[in-house]
């Protein structure tokens, strides 16, 4: 691990009206937990001045430029989410972008009121001819707001892929289809931007291999992808669960790529994998791709939330007694933080 681990925060977050409250939050609690790296998973929820049509929430531009100063002045990096691919929607529910170009569905059959488990979230047909066009106008949107160096392209959970039913996508490989994907967004993040790329790693992951379930691993072959795609794009390894092992560290940090674990609320289990990636790497020659780990929410985070955790000054009980997934997030934050600082 490199001399000054990554210590990020991710959150979802896309509330003009909860911009003050953001920023008080960064500056206490953020700020006196040792975070450096802050990815803000705002998705369609920005106000977008290119494409209106596409706005599904009320983050404005000079609301991103205010969040950056604060993080900026504190020495926290800011990184910008915006979720390609998949997660296009909730079942079958499509999200603004669908909505407004329908086209890019790559499962236009499927009903809006489809659930889970039958089905869970709609993806873009990664071989629509328009459909980077209109992601990269969003993401230079994203990139001159945030004042960014680095983007993260969510890419987790993609399961509508290669559909039968998708002129252009069925019959394909669908690892060849997922790295497609990944090296369009690398074209233009990295190759045309000069960003550094952030993604969720869980599809890299073979199930089979790793023991694994569909969530954290890959059962319909998107896994080889990991062999068709660029190794500076860093890997955020997430497990939520305390699990026997977790063999996806190595195999990343073998094959060249830098690792983020990322855990959620539990604090046993963000523990667990903190030690395991740190032993793991020490037992390969490239440790230094370890590059540190990062905590995950995925509450909603209401003025109410934030009041909270701005009020709290110690974590709360020790880590071995059950608490509220709060409370827990907040006693995770200050123990995985303080076990990066050592």
């Amino acid at each position: 691990m490199r001399n000054e681990p990554v210590r990020a925060f991710h959150l979802r977050f896309g509330s003009h009206e909860l911009i003050e409250s953001f920023k008080q939050f960064i500056e206490k609690v953020l700020v006196p937990k040792g975070i450096n790296h802050l990815i803000i998973e705002c998705n369609t929820s920005f106000v977008f001045e290119t494409h209106p049509e596409i706005t599904a929430g009320t983050l404005t531009k000079q609301d991103a430029r205010e969040i950056t100063a604060v993080c900026k002045q504190n020495g926290i990096r800011v990184i910008p989410l915006f979720q390609c691919l998949g997660h296009q929607g909730w079942g079958g529910a499509p999200n603004s972008i669908l909505k407004a170009y329908p086209e890019f569905d790559e499962t236009p059959h499927i009903s809006v009121e489809a659930k889970w488990p039958d089905f869970f979230c709609r993806s873009w047909c990664p071989l629509h001819p328009e459909v980077n066009d209109l992601v990269f106008e969003l993401m230079d949107e994203l990139i001159e707001a945030f004042e960014t160096d680095a983007f993260h392209v969510g890419m987790d959970e993609v399961y509508e892929i290669a559909d039968d039913h998708c002129p252009r996508c069925k019959g394909k490989e669908r690892s060849e289809l997922f790295a497609k994907a990944v090296n369009d967004m690398y074209g233009y993040i990295v190759e045309k931007r000069g960003l550094q790329m952030f993604m969720w790693a869980d599809r890299l992951n073979d199930s089979e291999k790793t023991g694994y379930n569909p969530w954290e691993g890959d059962t319909f072959g998107t896994h080889k992808a990991i062999s068709a795609i660029p190794k500076d794009i860093v890997l955020m390894d997430w497990h939520y669960d305390k699990l026997d092992s977790y063999p996806s560290v190595t195999i990343f940090l073998e094959n060249g790529f830098s690792v983020i674990p990322s855990c959620w609320y539990k604090t046993e289990a963000a523990l667990d994998l903190l030690k395991e990636s740190e032993r793991q790497a020490n037992e390969t020659a490239v440790s230094e791709k370890l590059q540190g780990m990062a905590i995950t929410s995925w509450n909603q985070w209401d003025k109410e939330a934030f009041e909270k955790f701005m009020s709290m000054t110690a974590d709360p009980v020790s880590e071995d007694n059950e608490i509220g997934e709060l409370d827990e997030l907040y006693r995770t934050l200050g123990i995985i933080t303080g076990k990066l600082s050592e």
